[in-house]
């Protein structure tokens, strides 16, 4: 029987998180595994949810994750997090990016903030918690955040062996390949294997 690994990427439109997972795929495809991707655009454009589904392995029916059965879950977002608990199965793992972007209902006033979100998911899943964004702005380009993210995953995926600098060179423009490269690289830093 196959082996397949399920990932969700989640994050609010314009943080880069269909990037990663584009890359990610690629990369895991030219590693030789049968990849399955969906996307979901939540009135990304303005400022939703944003959430991708990457199942791969020997041979990969359907891109869909169901409840409980994600191993890695990436937040480019820390309520995105709270809001993706429910898929993460037993003993997977969360990737978090410390970060905050208000949903509507919270920069109108009519919600607050959720506290203790950090707190909450470290006891209930075994978590990396890092500042992406702080990490994007010390290399030059806090667009890059999500390629940091990305490096933590491929880390903590123990896919190492795979030649990501070609696949994010394909993907991100001219001109940006080294500053994403390190981003990547920094990204890999901050997460234990």
């Amino acid at each position: 029987m196959s082996v397949v690994k399920s990932i969700i990427l989640v994050g609010v439109g314009g943080q880069g998180t269909i990037l990663a997972s584009k890359i990610l795929s690629e990369g895991l495809m030219e590693a030789g595994y049968d990849v399955k991707m969906s996307e979901i655009h939540g009135m990304s454009q303005r400022g939703g949810n944003v959430s991708t589904q990457i199942r791969f392995g020997d041979k990969v029916n359907s891109p869909i994750v169901g409840k409980g059965e994600a191993d890695i879950i990436v937040a480019f977002e820390k309520m995105e997090a709270l809001r993706w608990l429910e898929y993460l199965k037993p003993g997977g793992r969360f990737v978090i990016n410390d970060f905050e972007i208000p949903s509507a209902p919270i920069l109108m006033g009519k919600a607050a903030y959720p506290e203790g979100i950090l707190e909450e998911l470290s006891v209930k899943a075994n978590t990396a918690i890092f500042k992406a964004g702080e990490i994007a702005e010390r290399i030059g380009n806090t667009r890059t955040m999500n390629i940091v993210l990305l490096g933590a995953l491929v880390k903590a995926l123990g896919m190492d062996g795979v030649d990501w600098a070609a696949a994010i060179k394909r993907n991100v423009k001219a001109g940006f390949e080294d500053i994403n490269i390190s981003a990547f690289e920094e990204g890999q830093r901050q997460v234990e294997g």
